[in-house]
């Protein structure tokens, strides 16, 4: 409003034509008319084709998806690289984690009876091998049980109980193994709402099955309107329906069942949609492959950038990519496949990263007038480090003081002055560069290092005040880390104390890998 800019809502990619006499500059982009329904889902049927034309001498490509630079005919990745595309160490298929014997048959025991649905079987290809999986998707919505601003989840048109029937066999699994109630309730909220983050419900991790339908974003990817549409959907009828079954099915213990069906998605941060957030949480979809590809090695900070616009810093971050079965020691189990948080939200170095520009341009063989600033050139891993709306944020403005950089000087996106772009950045208030001797990183999220400090852990769990923290104490205050507390009570005393909590947290900034890694070698 305040430099008068039209923006204009309802409207969706349909396609691009290229300029006359030049095949590597979009001329025009064309979107047809789609509102969204009234719950805020994408609609497949368009009110309109190609209502709306826009020819720009420079465009940003600011989506999740990548749609415009997938019309203009520029490369792109999906799925996941093999470990020997980019030398990545933990990319590609990885070993399954959280492995727990529940029976994923139709009728149990009988392989020949089918799988039931929410997990797959495993395709068997190498550990390290690429493949078109890519992390979970899911929303991030609020709950409510006021029923003056609650609004009903409802329940699926074709809703099936037996399509949860995996959730009620973990459900009962789960009872086996937490007597006390509080124990319990904490992992079936793992399962439904999930992880609550800022307020806000996200996919618990640390949970089997979650309010995520875990294996089908990949579809999403490189789909087209319709799948687009098709894989949203699945994503709202799979937590309507989680909801329901949780409130519903025997198996869920009643004082759960109350709990469960006396939510509903509250209406005040999203009113106009009945509480439905306006986007479905899309972590990866497609990636530019552009003049610099962001790898892991840039996250651990092992790359040289010439021509950086923007800072980013956090771990490896991968949530589920598939729910498979295996036999394992003749034993039948269940567990996920591909997820990882490599460094935590410090990063595995504690130190940020720089983006190259190099990153968010297309080759210039390929488009000359596009820029990239979301769904830019990065593998599987490195964009699971630097996909975060800071950076996005970030990236955009530097997308932006290029475009004007590139109309002032009348050349290719790929042709600017660096020198004279990086002044306009550091004008601009970027932070280009990071001086480990001089610049100070907190631990993220805004919080200093002294997160991770002995003072810290006692004010999170020392409830007795004898500045030590016993094994009731961590798990009341670590769940679903209780396994920890042996590997670092190193004296076996059935006290952690402050030098014990230092060795750990010396061990954690050695090992980016430490939650894999101290499970086989402990503190060593």
């Amino acid at each position: 409003a305040k430099h008068k800019i039209r923006v204009i809502f309802d409207h969706r990619i349909a396609g691009c034509t290229p300029q006359a006499g030049d095949k590597t500059a979009i001329q025009a982009a064309l979107f047809d008319r789609a509102p969204f329904d009234e719950l805020g889902t994408p609609v497949v049927a368009s009110e309109a084709r190609e209502a709306l034309r826009v020819a720009a001498r420079i465009y940003i490509d600011a989506s999740y998806e990548g749609d415009l630079l997938a019309k203009a005919g520029v490369s792109y990745r999906v799925g996941r690289e093999s470990t020997e595309e980019f030398g990545e160490e933990f990319a590609g298929v990885q070993p399954p984690v959280g492995l727990i014997p529940v029976d994923p048959f139709k009728t149990p025991g009988d392989p020949e009876s089918g799988l039931l649905r929410g997990v797959e079987k495993d395709h068997c290809k190498p550990l390290g091998a690429a493949d078109d999986y890519t992390q979970a998707y899911n929303f991030r919505y609020y709950t409510t049980s006021d029923p003056a601003h609650r609004a009903p989840f409802g329940v699926p048109e074709d809703y099936r109980a037996e399509d949860f029937e995996l959730v009620g066999r973990y459900v009962e699994y789960l009872k086996q193994q937490h007597s006390r109630e509080k124990d319990l309730r904490q992992r079936l909220i793992g399962i439904f709402p999930g992880w609550k983050n800022s307020g806000e419900w996200n996919y618990q991790r640390n949970s089997l099955i979650s309010m995520s339908p875990v294996g089908i974003s990949r579809f999403y990817d490189d789909g087209d309107v319709a799948t687009h549409v098709k894989i949203w959907q699945a994503h709202r009828d799979y937590l309507s329906g989680l909801q329901h079954f949780m409130s519903t099915d025997d198996r869920v213990p009643e004082f759960y069942r109350k709990e469960v069906a006396a939510l509903g998605l509250d209406r005040r941060p999203h009113p106009e949609t009945a509480g439905w957030p306006h986007q479905l949480y899309v972590r990866v979809s497609r990636r530019l492959a552009g003049r610099y590809t962001v790898t892991a090695h840039d996250v651990y900070n092992k790359t040289e950038i010439e021509d950086p616009i923007c800072l980013a810093q956090y771990g490896i971050d991968v949530y589920p990519v598939r729910r498979i079965w295996l036999k394992q020691d003749r034993q039948t189990l269940v567990g996920l496949e591909g997820k990882m948080f490599v460094g935590g939200s410090r990063g595995p170095t504690n130190q940020p990263y720089p983006i190259a520009y190099r990153a968010i341009t297309p080759k210039p063989e390929e488009c000359t007038n596009l820029l990239v600033p979301v769904c830019f050139s990065a593998t599987h891993l490195g964009y699971a480090s630097a996909r975060m709306e800071p950076v996005f944020m970030i990236c955009g403005e530097s997308a932006g003081i290029a475009a004007c950089q590139a109309l002032k000087e009348k050349c290719a996106v790929q042709a600017i002055d660096q020198s004279a772009y990086r002044r306009a950045l550091e004008r601009a208030g970027q932070k280009l560069v990071w001086d480990p001797v001089t610049d100070r990183p907190d631990s993220g999220m805004g919080k200093s290092a002294d997160r991770y400090s002995m003072a810290e852990l006692l004010k999170d769990c020392d409830s007795n005040g004898d500045n030590t923290v016993s094994q009731s104490e961590w798990n009341e205050a670590k769940a679903p880390y209780e396994w920890l507390f042996e590997i670092i009570d190193i004296s076996k005393d059935g006290q952690i104390v402050a030098s014990e909590y230092q060795v750990f947290q010396k061990y954690k900034a050695k090992h980016p890998d430490w939650q894999k890694r101290i499970k086989i070698t402990g503190l060593k």
